[in-house]
């Protein structure tokens, strides 16, 4: 009798196990959870799309995941549960990035982007097309392109604590950059790494108010890279704090920082350059421009370290 109660304990037990569905498992280890419901997700596009118009956090698991998702809408959090150990590696969404955002807003933490590379020679790891973006403690490498965004005026792109390796390039219709940030309203990098850039600058955007502050741009064993950072419709706001270190192998070493090379869409009146450090990496030994300026505007220059063979300021037309 107990061996047939133990049995019949033992059958209802697993039919509760088999009526409960396997999605709503949370676990540290699960590929994709929905924090705010605790359900798991085998793709993150089923997992975006739970949230779908809402507000919510996506927890990644310690992997590499070979997968990409589209956000159309709503307001999206993607999360390492351990930051750097969550890896979206070489899966680009609609031939375009791992991450396609388009929602109202998303925040990005502790993620890897690696080896994303599509036909147009453009592939991103995040490509924001309509919204705000914070990056927070997450590594892009080894593809040609990290951010790259479209234009959002009313938007704002935040970045603190990241690191951009191996990327850019200038095989394709045009060049691929390490960030490239279209015209939104606002572009604010801190305390970021920027290093061996293949192609292309370390930081473009088109921004009408800018925020580079304490970052490092180590171009030493760089390739045929350009400007470390190139404002190319003009801006206001500020560069300061920041170390740059120009290397040998360059395809444009005229300048550091260029301002309002490609067209004079923002002001740049006002714009603070200052407290920052600025040389050539040992053994390198040419002319170049700290700032190149081509806005005609009162750019205000200040204090900064510059060394050897490097022009403080040059208007440019």
């Amino acid at each position: 009798m107990r061996s047939i109660m133990k049995t019949k304990l033992l059958a209802a037990a697993l039919a509760v196990l088999a009526a409960t569905p396997l999605v709503a498992q949370s676990r540290d280890d699960a590929p994709y959870t929905v924090v705010e419901t605790g359900r798991s997700y085998a793709r993150l596009q089923d997992a975006v799309d739970a949230i779908g118009d809402g507000r919510g956090t996506i927890r990644f698991g310690a992997m590499r995941f070979a997968d990409c998702a589209v956000q159309g809408q709503g307001e999206v959090a993607y999360v390492a549960a351990v930051p750097g150990q969550a890896v979206l590696d070489g899966v680009a969404c609609e031939g375009k990035a791992a991450l396609v955002l388009r929602g109202r807003a998303a925040r990005v933490e502790g993620m890897v982007f690696a080896n994303i590379r599509v036909s147009d020679k453009n592939g991103a790891g995040i490509r924001l097309e309509h919204g705000s973006l914070a990056v927070s403690q997450s590594w892009f490498r080894d593809s040609e392109q990290g951010i790259l965004t479209g234009d959002d005026p009313q938007g704002q792109v935040t970045i603190d604590k990241s690191t951009f390796t191996r990327l850019g390039t200038c095989e394709g219709s045009g060049c691929a950059h390490s960030i490239y940030i279209g015209n939104y309203g606002g572009l604010t990098v801190t305390r970021s790494r920027f290093e061996e850039g293949t192609g292309g600058h370390y930081a473009k955007t088109r921004a009408a108010h800018v925020a580079i502050k304490d970052c490092s741009f180590d171009d030493t064993h760089g390739r045929a890279t350009n400007y470390m950072i190139d404002l190319s419709d003009g801006a206001t706001g500020e560069i300061t704090g920041n170390w740059f270190v120009q290397g040998r192998d360059k395809e444009n070493y005229s300048a550091f920082i260029a301002v309002a090379a490609e067209h004079q869409n923002h002001p740049s009146g006002g714009l603070l350059i200052a407290g920052n450090d600025a040389r050539f990496a040992p053994g390198v030994e040419r002319r170049s421009a700290f700032v190149a300026d081509w806005s005609g505007d009162a750019v205000n220059l200040g204090q900064n370290a510059i060394g050897p063979g490097l022009t403080r300021y040059e208007r440019r037309q």
